[in-house]
């Protein structure tokens, strides 16, 4: 039997990022995880979708050069030469990532973990590990969904399409999630007909519908077919594609496509850790954890999306760093949500920071909120990106920012002066007072709060 201070299962985002914590406190650190190395972000999430997403954003924009006063033509896709861009600088980010996982300092071991006991590790070939504490962080997988013949006509996930290297006629996208949104968008870029099908009332639910909004008009504008509040019924397959029939404002419709991409969401991927041997406790699928990312036994964390709290990597990435810590430390730290950061990659991006209004009513906190439209601001004019708009939330109290959110050009840039306004707990007050150069994007922050000021 092999021992360790820390032992991380899974070597992703959250779970290098525990390692290198931990070892860096002087613990002896084991890695578990059979690979591929690299992780969920690098592999197939965060990295690849950027990549095919930055073609598109580049077609798209080529398709306007007249207005702008240019001229292109014979414009055309070809997601081969797309895929072996993405297949190149995944390469390149997952050899670093396996760079570090296989340093000396750490012991790498490329095998399946499953728990034996809540103290001991099966690690296969009758190893078995050792350890004070144990960090899961195994990261998600595709979740299934329970749609009548959905299995039968045969679908592909987020993880297939990625692999493809010719553009499908038509494709039905089940879920408008963000990886969903993006996806779609992208096919609807390249020249595939393009559906999409959501559940709820607006595309990226978990957010405000006003954020959704200027996202759906877009992707009307581009030719997308967008079906919001719906309920799925069955799907059948034919010689002419995959069908799916739907309720759609109490009228039964339907849909066909070469494919349907599933992208209704994922699940903690926890299925072979045998969690039920280290008795660690689990609520719909998803591993209960407190602010200092431990479960319910105290020596065992878990970090990243097997615990649910936010499927985002840099919050992945900070639980595994608190993991680590609490692990190898006595002053134990806490994850503070107060300033969750998540930007969706579509056209136009949506990127949030702190409290949506939805969480604030759900929660009963009071807030004052203002707005301004990218359609009357001078830069974004000048860009000729004219969709979304900014909202502000503060404290009626004193003003102090609560949550801050942008729909339009450069949202996932634009949110982080707002993160670190956020993070310094200012005010309406301080950010209309900031100097801003004219013309930026950067500067419509500056009239809803002056807006806010004045409701103070």
């Amino acid at each position: 039997m092999d021992f360790f201070d820390v032992v991380v299962i899974g070597g992703g985002s959250a779970g290098y990022a525990a390692a290198r914590t931990a070892e860096s406190s002087g613990a002896k650190v084991a890695i578990v995880d059979k690979g591929p190395l690299g992780g969920l972000c690098i592999l197939r999430g965060c990295m690849p979708t950027k990549a095919i997403l930055r073609s598109s954003d580049i077609l798209a924009l080529m398709h306007r050069a007249k207005e702008f006063g240019l001229f292109a033509s014979n414009l055309s896709a070809d997601l081969a030469l797309i895929h072996d861009r993405k297949t190149r600088l995944v390469n390149e980010f997952a050899s670093y990532r396996i760079e570090q996982l296989q340093d000396p300092k750490f012991s790498l071991i490329e095998e399946h973990a499953s728990f034996l006991s809540p103290n001991d590790l099966n690690v296969g070939g009758g190893r078995v590990l050792s350890a004070k504490n144990f960090i899961i962080a195994t990261g998600s997988t595709v979740a299934e969904f329970a749609v009548p013949g959905l299995s039968e006509a045969g679908f592909v996930t987020s993880d297939d399409v990625l692999e493809l290297r010719e553009a499908p006629e038509s494709i039905i996208v089940l879920g408008a999630g963000p990886v969903a949104v993006e996806l779609a968008q992208f096919f609807c870029r390249i020249g595939t007909k393009t559906t999409l099908i959501q559940r709820s009332d607006h595309i990226l639910s978990k957010g405000d519908e006003d954020l959704a909004r200027p996202v759906e008009t877009r992707f009307r504008e581009e030719g997308m077919n967008l079906y919001t509040g719906t309920k799925l019924l069955r799907v059948e397959k034919s010689k002419h594609g995959r069908t799916v029939f739907f309720l759609h404002e109490g009228i039964k419709k339907s849909a066909t496509a070469s494919i349907i991409l599933q992208a209704l969401g994922r699940k903690p991927n926890i299925d072979r850790l045998n969690l039920a041997a280290a008795s660690v406790k689990t609520n719909q699928g998803r591993i209960e954890v407190d602010q200092k990312m431990r479960t319910n036994v105290p020596h065992i964390f878990a970090v990243g999306d097997v615990n649910g709290l936010h499927e985002i990597v840099h919050i992945a990435i900070e639980q595994g760093e608190i993991a680590a810590h609490n692990a190898t430390h006595e002053d134990a730290r806490q994850f503070n949500q107060r300033l969750k950061v998540s930007v969706t990659f579509t056209d136009p991006p949506v990127a949030s920071v702190g409290l949506s209004e939805k969480e604030c009513q759900k929660l009963s906190i009071l807030y004052l909120k203002a707005s301004y439209p990218f359609d009357d601001h001078g830069k974004s004019l000048c860009m000729g990106e004219t969709h979304g708009h900014v909202k502000l939330l503060c404290s009626p109290d004193n003003g102090e920012i609560i949550g801050a959110h942008v729909v339009g050009p450069e949202a996932g840039e634009m949110i982080h002066q707002m993160v670190t306004l956020m993070y310094f707990r200012g005010t309406v007050h301080d950010l209309a007072q900031l100097p801003h150069y004219h013309p930026t994007l950067s500067e419509i922050f500056t009239y809803p709060a002056e807006e806010l000021t004045q409701k103070l």
